[in-house]
C-alpha cells in the first residue's frame, strides 16, 4: 500500500505525507541507514526519540546474513529487528556497483562471489523481489545497474563513462524494471514498489529513463546513480534537470545523498525522500554536522572546550536528558572536550555520542524543512540554513 498527498508546494519543493503498510511519513524526510538490520551504534528507541520516521536495510547484506529461512522465521524485517515504522530496502543494484570487476552482468542477472564466504551467488530481478517479499519492507527497490561514474571497459577503464556505455547499462535497468515488476506482481506483496530513473551523467538518458518508468507507472520513482564519484557540479546538475520532471503526484527518492547542504538543494528542486550513510559513518570517525558548520573532534583544539557539539541541539549528545541546549542554559549535555577524549581513548560510548548527534541533526535538518514549507517561509529557511552553517563552529 502506498498513498501520497501533496499538503503544500513551494516552487518545486514539496511538502508531503507518504502512507504506507507500517506507518505515515511525513516528507520531506531523511532515512537513516540500517543496512544488517540495525542503525550501527543506534538503540531503535533512540531512533523514534530523535523523530526518525524510516529507515533502510540492505537487501543484498542481509540476504547474505542472517539468510532468508530466519528472515521468514520472524515474519520479515521489522520484527527481527524491533523496528515497527516503515522500512524501505535497496535491491542489491549499489552492492552490484560497489562490487566492481569482482562480479559479471549480463541479461538474466549478476554472477559474484559472495563477500561473507566465496560462495558463488547469482542474483537476478526475480530474485531481489522475492528477497524483498521476505523482508515485507514497506518500500521495494527495483533491481538495477547502477552505472559508475568512472567506465569499468577494459578499452576506456579511468576514463569517464562513455553515453554508449550508460545507455546500454540504462537499458538494461529499464528492462530488469519491468521483470522486478512482473515478479512483484506474482508474487502479489503488499507493499509498494519503486522504479530507479539511471542514465549516468546525460541529461538525455535520464529524461528517457524517466519517460521508460512512467509507462510502467512505478507507485514511486527514485534517482540513482548519484554520488558515485562524480563531482558536485555534476551531481547538482542532474538533480537540477530532472527532479522537477519527476511526476508530481509520486513520492521523489533520491538515493544515497548525502551532506546537509545536498538534502536542501534536492527539496529545492522536488526531491521528498533521503538516505545517506554519511551521519553515522563520519560520526564513527569524529565528523560531527552541526548548524554552524562542520567539526572535526579529533582536533586537539577540543580538547578543553566545555561546549557541546552544537550549542543550540537538543539531542542526548549536546543536551542530555534535559533536552535544554547550551545556548539556554542547559549543561547536561556532553563536552567537546568529553567527546574528544572518548575518541582519543577508542571508548565505544565516543561513536554512540556522535551517531546520535549527527542523526539527530539530519532528523531535525528535515523537521524544519519541512516547518518552513508549511509557514510559507523556505526561502527565507534556505537564506538562514546557508548563512549559519557558513559562520563555523
Amino acid at each position: 500500500m502506498l498513498k501520497f498527498d501533496i499538503l503544500k508546494t513551494d516552487g518545486h519543493a514539496r511538502r508531503g505525507r507518504l502512507t504506507l503498510n507500517h506507518g505515515v511519513v511525513e516528507t520531506p524526510v531523511f532515512m537513516p541507514v540500517g543496512t544488517y538490520g540495525t542503525v550501527k551504534g543506534v538503540m531503535p528507541k533512540s531512533l523514534e526519540d530523535m523523530g526518525a520516521q524510516i529507515i533502510l536495510g540492505n537487501t543484498f547484506h542481509l540476504w547474505m546474513r542472517p539468510g532468508l529461512d530466519v528472515m521468514k522465521a520472524f515474519g520479515g524485517l521489522h520484527q527481527f529487528e524491533n523496528w515497527h515504522k516503515p522500512i524501505l530496502t535497496d535491491s542489491g543494484g549499489f552492492q552490484v556497483w560497489s562490487l566492481g570487476e569482482m562480479r559479471k552482468i549480463s541479461e538474466e542477472g549478476v554472477r559474484f562471489s559472495s563477500p561473507v564466504n566465496g560462495d558463488k551467488l547469482f542474483l537476478t530481478p526475480e530474485g531481489s523481489m522475492q528477497i524483498q517479499t521476505v523482508l515485507n519492507s514497506d518500500i521495494v527497490m527495483q533491481f538495477d545497474e547502477c552505472t559508475p561514474y568512472v567506465s569499468l571497459d577494459p578499452k576506456t577503464k579511468g576514463q569517464l563513462t562513455t553515453e554508449r556505455e550508460a545507455r546500454i547499462s540504462m537499458e538494461l535497468s529499464m528492462r530488469w524494471a519491468k521483470r522486478c515488476q512482473d515478479e512483484f506482481a506474482r508474487l502479489e506483496n503488499p507493499n509498494a514498489l519503486f522504479g530507479i530513473v539511471q542514465g549516468g551523467m546525460y541529461e538525455n538518458l535520464r529524461d528517457e529513463s524517466l519517460a521508460g518508468l512512467e509507462e510502467l507507472n512505478f507507485p514511486g520513482i527514485a534517482v540513482g546513480g548519484v554520488s558515485v564519484g562524480e563531482p558536485k557540479e555534476d551531481m547538482q546538475r542532474l538533480i537540477r534537470h530532472i527532479g522537477p520532471k519527476l511526476p508530481a503526484h509520486k513520492p521523489h527518492y533520491l538515493m544515497g545523498v548525502g551532506t546537509p547542504e545536498d538534502l536542501v538543494y534536492g527539496v529545492q528542486h522536488g526531491i521528498d525522500m533521503f538516505d545517506c550513510v554519511m551521519p553515522t559513518r563520519n560520526a564513527r570517525n569524529g565528523h560531527l554536522f552541526t548548524r554552524f558548520g562542520d567539526l572535526k573532534i579529533r582536533n586537539a583544539r577540543h580538547k578543553s572546550d566545555e561546549r557541546p557539539a552544537d550549542e543550540t541541539c537538543t539531542c542526548y549528545a549536546c543536551a542530555g536528558s534535559s533536552g535544554v541546549p547550551y545556548a539556554q542554559g542547559g549543561r547536561d549535555g556532553f563536552s567537546r572536550a568529553y567527546l574528544h577524549h572518548l575518541d582519543r581513548c577508542g571508548e565505544m560510548l565516543g561513536p554512540m555520542l556522535t551517531t546520535v548527534h549527527n542523526l539527530h541533526y539530519y532528523l531535525n535538518l528535515m523537521r524544519e524543512v519541512r516547518a518552513a514549507l508549511d509557514a510559507g517561509s523556505f526561502g527565507t529557511f534556505v537564506q538562514q540554513f546557508h548563512a549559519d552553517r557558513a559562520r563555523g563552529v
